[in-house]
């Protein structure tokens, strides 16, 4: 298949491309360089020159404090951008993988959100991102729409790489403990999109790695695997006041994922251990 990716240069666009390549597939990456996915011309005329068989759509504004300020290009990229994509797919009859984020939903309650959950924003890159979401819906039958949340990858910035860097220059640290999740590692991610995209199983899916914990808990982790000797207190989300309010509650029910023959991702603490041997 020839697969168009775009966000190469994200975390995730980065590792979707290896995996299509180590398969066999053929992976055109692009980053806003090559096409500017909020310029409607500009990805119709880059879609239509690559005889195309689907699109893996990874590109993303994802600064969530600054797209409180910056709420007309996050709005661009992520809404706009996504509709024109969805659109060229509508009318070359592609499939089309929207990455998505746990941020479309409230984040309040303990239950686990399920794919076909109402969805109701907390804040304006998660309203983006359920902009992007209608629009697949809207042009498209032929799309996986893929939730993720807590990303980490080797190429990018990441909470991993964040504290690590902290810990070289302090003893101690707070981290926020009332908020609930499982990391995404993006290269068991990438392996995942690519098994999807093989198949015709369409839909909304939610895919992380396996098992919950708090940023807390994830800190402890990190410096527990990585042999650093930091002491992590646990504290409430008030202490860090942000810009974008976050969801407390970002349980993502994957039994989809079973149910339609895919494999659920090895658990956070399995991938966070392969992770640090490769940065």
């Amino acid at each position: 298949m020839r697969i168009l990716v775009t966000g190469v240069k994200g975390q995730l666009g980065f590792d979707v491309v290896n995996e299509l390549e180590k398969r066999g597939h053929t992976a055109i990456g692009v980053d806003v360089e090559e096409m500017d996915i909020t310029d409607a011309a500009a990805v119709e005329k880059g879609m239509k020159a690559q005889e195309l068989d689907a699109v893996i759509h990874c590109a993303a504004y994802t600064a969530v404090d600054a797209a409180e300020d910056n709420r007309e290009i996050c709005m661009r990229v992520n809404a706009d951008g996504t509709r024109n994509i969805a659109r060229v797919c509508k009318e070359l009859g592609l499939k089309m993988v929207y990455i998505s984020t746990d941020y479309v939903f409230d984040g309040k309650g303990e239950r686990p959100w399920e794919p076909d959950d109402a969805r109701s924003p907390l804040n304006v890159y998660g309203e983006s991102k359920y902009e992007g979401e209608l629009a697949v819906e809207e042009y498209l039958d032929k799309y996986f729409i893929v939730r993720i949340a807590w990303v980490f990858g080797v190429n990018g910035k990441n909470f991993i790489k964040t504290m690590l860097k902290l810990a070289e220059n302090h003893k101690e640290l707070n981290v926020v403990n009332d908020q609930t999740g499982s990391p995404t590692y993006t290269y068991d991610l990438a392996v995942l999109l690519v098994d999807m995209v093989e198949t015709e199983k369409y839909g909304r899916y939610h895919a992380t790695n396996e098992g919950l914990c708090t940023w807390y808990e994830f800190a402890q982790e990190i410096f527990r695997q990585a042999g650093v000797d930091v002491k992590v207190n646990p504290v409430a989300s008030e202490e860090f006041p942000a810009k974008a309010e976050r969801p407390h509650n970002s349980r993502m029910d994957k039994s989809k994922l079973t149910e339609n023959g895919f494999a659920l991702l090895p658990t956070w603490q399995d991938a966070l251990k392969r992770y640090l041997e490769v940065i």
